[in-house]
This record gives structure tokens, C-alpha cells and sequence, in this order.
């Protein structure tokens, strides 16, 4: 083979992977009953591929030559890692080793056929280990890890990076959830239809918090993390791909139009800018059309929920062609449908913040402070930010200074932060220069 033959194979090994490694991995769990065991079939399969493909050509068809090669790769560990501890502990366990029958098991089971990358079965594994990833036995922190880990497959490292985490910590949480999965033998499977919303509802919770994480950082000094929010739209065109529910597209569309304006929430040097001073000539088009065509869709569906709705409310804002257009009463109706079907402080706030812009500030004012006399969202920041800015127009200089000082006594992030303080600093000179700000 020459060297431009071999260069062709190698390249179309790494397209394979690029496209269907994680499908290839989602089968062999099916197939082996284990994360580990599976992982280290996945690499075995990808090596013989870059070993194999150059002598004997790319297979007619790829996945299903890999799927195959690394079951095969993994009876062959079994075996030989029984027969170690076979020669090694002999006398106390006899010549039956466990690792033994497991291969003999899985060597037993159909084998997987070459039609099997055309199989809608593929396609449930996928399902399969998102639902078993995001399962609600496991903590929050380890589903997000292991999600991203095993269905995204970014490097344990590349996650600690994103949740600026250490690399050990991550990996600590990935082998704690496996070993939850395997200890309470959570079942490898797509729960049944009367299981199913309200395990969808977990799945799309993990996605969710993947994306806020990229969209508005909890720490740090970026705003943004672009490879969460591109992760989480991924997760989610696949789950609208496999499980096109109402409540899936919502979340889609939902993220897409949030990150159409991923360009403008910074300035060049990073610092934040407000939704009125962007400059929506430079949100993503794109991303807009397909955001609106898929809130129409789960609207349609007359089965629309929280993610529907709020995908809604960011399709108002996306289509305003300038911040005086905004249709306020039209936000702060949605969030009143959105408080009747899923209430919640955050979204009891956000109607108030519309109201405000709908009718002036006095009247959101007196709602948010109501919500934070009942002891609600007094440890967000978000809360109390917006009070300061509803007391700074109304010209109350010194309870905006004093609800600045909360929300930035709350606030872990850089670019937020420094935010605050700017507004701080000039209400400070507004009093000093007997000014209002």
C-alpha cells in the first residue's frame, strides 16, 4: 500500500470514529453488560481498524465490523485475564473463573450481525445510554460527568476544564456513577411509556444544565464556555432525532435561539453586554430560523410544557428587531401560562421583570420585592440585581446601591462581577456629585 493509500485508510478511520464511534461504544455495552469492559473493546476495535483496514481495505460496513471486532476483543480479554487468575489462585477458586463464564456468556449471545449499523436497534442504544447515563439513582453531578463522558465523549479532562473542576474529581464522579449503575444493576434499557416523561424530564434536566454552564458560567472569568453550549445542542438534536417529544424540540429550540446571540453577550474583551445594547445584526440567523420552526412544531403539538414555553418567550425576543420592539405583554403572558403549568420563583421573577418593561418599574418592583419578603431567592443573585435596577430607575439611589452590594456579594463570575461593580460605582458618583443615576 503506498503512503497516500495509507493516508486515505487512516482518514477514513477517523471519520468513522468522528461519526459513530459513540454509537459503536453504545452497542457494546448492550452487548457486554459493562461500561469498562465496553470502553476498552472501543479501543481495542478502533486499533485493529488502524492495523487492519490498510492490509485488508475499509469493510462495506465499518460499524458493524467494529461493533463485531470488539466483542470479540473483549471475550478474548475475559479469557485471558481468567486464565491468569486461574494459574494464579488455583487452589482457592478452581479452574472455573468467573471471567471465564462471562466470556463464555457473551460469546453465546447472538453475535452481531453485518446489517446491525442499519438496525433501528443502534439507534435505541444510543437511547439507551442516555437513559441509563441520566438515570435519577445517580447524583446530578455524576450525570452530567458520565453524559459527558460516555455519550458526548469528551475526555475526562476536557470536562474538569469545562466545569473548572480538577481532572481527578471528574474522574472520581465517572467511577462512582459506574459503580452505582453495576452495584444497583440499573437496567440498560429505554424505560416504558409510563416511565417515560418523567424520565425524559431528567434526561433533558442533565442537557439543560450542561448548556447554562457554557451559556452563563457559574465561576470563572469567561462567560461563556462554546464547548458546552455546542455539546448540549448535540445532545439534544440527538434526543429530537431518536425521541421527538414536545418537551425535547422545546429544549432545542430553546438553546439554539439563546446561543444565536452567543456573539454579542461579551464585548471583544470580554466583558458582559445587556440584551439592549447587543447589536442583533450579529445574532445567528440561522440558528433563529430553526429555533422559530421548532417552537412552532412543539407548539403544535398541544403538548408544549416548560422548555416549549420558555422557547417561546426567546422566540419573542429573537424576532424584535430592535430592543424598543420587544412585545412585552406578550413575554409576560407567556410566563403567566408558564407559571400555571410549572411555578417557580425564577419564572415568578421573570414575568415580574416583564412587567416592568411592559408597565414601568413600580409595579415589577412591588412584585420582586414580595417575592424576596416570602424568603425566596434571597441567596440569587439574579434577584437582587434586578431590584437594584428597577430601585436605580425609580431613583431610589440607596436601595440600588444596597441590592448591587447582595448580588454581587452573591456572584462567583468574572464578567458579571465586574458588571456590578460598574453599576456600583456610578450610583456612588450619582450621590456624590448629588446626582441621580
Amino acid at each position: 500500500m503506498t503512503l497516500s493509500e495509507a493516508s486515505r485508510v487512516r482518514e477514513a478511520v477517523e471519520a468513522v470514529y468522528r461519526s459513530d464511534s459513540r454509537r459503536v461504544l453504545a452497542t457494546l455495552i448492550r452487548l457486554l453488560g459493562d461500561f469498562d469492559l465496553a470502553e476498552e473493546a472501543h479501543h481495542d476495535a478502533f486499533a485493529a481498524a488502524l492495523d487492519r483496514w490498510p492490509i485488508d481495505g475499509v469493510p462495506d460496513n465499518p460499524r458493524a465490523w467494529l461493533v463485531s471486532t470488539g466483542r470479540f476483543k473483549a471475550i478474548d480479554r475475559l479469557r485471558r485475564t481468567a486464565r491468569f487468575n486461574a494459574a494464579l489462585e488455583l487452589d482457592r477458586r478452581g479452574p472455573l473463573h468467573p471471567g471465564s463464564r462471562l466470556a463464555d456468556e457473551i460469546e453465546q449471545a447472538a453475535p452481531p450481525s453485518p446489517t446491525d449499523a442499519d438496525d433501528p436497534s443502534v439507534d435505541d442504544d444510543r437511547l439507551r445510554l442516555i437513559f441509563t447515563c441520566c438515570h435519577p439513582a445517580l447524583t446530578p453531578d455524576a450525570r452530567v460527568a458520565l453524559t459527558l463522558r460516555e455519550v458526548c465523549g469528551l475526555a475526562t479532562e476536557e470536562i474538569a476544564r469545562a466545569f473548572l473542576a480538577t481532572p481527578q474529581t471528574v474522574a472520581q464522579r465517572i467511577v462512582r456513577a459506574k459503580g452505582k449503575i453495576r452495584d444497583a444493576r440499573i437496567p440498560y434499557q429505554i424505560p416504558s411509556r409510563e416511565e417515560l416523561p418523567d424520565r425524559l424530564d431528567a434526561v433533558l434536566h442533565v442537557v439543560y444544565l450542561v448548556f447554562n454552564e457554557g451559556y452563563a458560567a457559574s465561576s470563572g472569568d469567561a462567560l461563556v464556555r462554546r464547548e458546552l453550549c455546542d455539546e448540549a445542542i448535540r445532545l439534544a438534536r440527538l434526543l429530537v432525532e431518536l425521541l421527538p417529544e414536545p418537551e425535547a424540540i422545546g429544549l432545542l429550540a430553546l438553546m439554539l435561539l439563546h446561543d444565536a446571540r452567543r456573539a454579542t453577550r461579551t464585548t471583544p474583551d470580554g466583558e458582559l453586554q445587556l440584551l439592549d445594547e447587543q447589536d442583533r445584526s450579529l445574532w445567528n440567523r440561522g440558528q433563529i430560523a430553526e429555533g422559530l420552526a421548532l417552537v412552532e412544531r412543539a407548539l403544535r403539538s398541544r403538548r408544549a410544557g416548560p422548555y416549549a414555553l420558555q422557547a417561546a418567550i426567546a422566540a419573542v425576543h429573537a424576532e424584535a428587531t430592535a430592543a424598543a420592539e420587544t412585545d412585552w405583554a406578550q413575554i409576560a403572558g407567556l410566563y403567566a401560562v408558564l407559571l400555571r403549568i410549572d411555578p417557580s420563583p425564577v419564572a415568578e421573577l421573570n414575568r415580574a421583570v416583564a412587567i416592568a418593561m411592559r408597565d414601568g418599574p413600580a409595579p415589577g418592583l412591588k412584585l420582586i420585592e414580595e417575592i424576596l419578603q416570602r424568603g425566596d431567592l434571597g441567596d440569587y443573585a439574579p434577584a437582587h440585581s434586578a431590584r437594584a435596577d428597577l430601585c436605580r430607575r425609580l431613583g431610589r439611589t440607596a436601595d440600588a446601591a444596597a441590592a448591587y452590594e447582595l448580588a454581587l456579594a452573591l456572584t462567583r463570575q468574572g464578567p458579571e462581577r465586574r458588571f456590578l461593580e460598574r453599576r456600583l460605582a456610578s450610583l456612588r458618583s450619582g450621590v456624590t456629585g448629588g446626582q441621580q443615576s
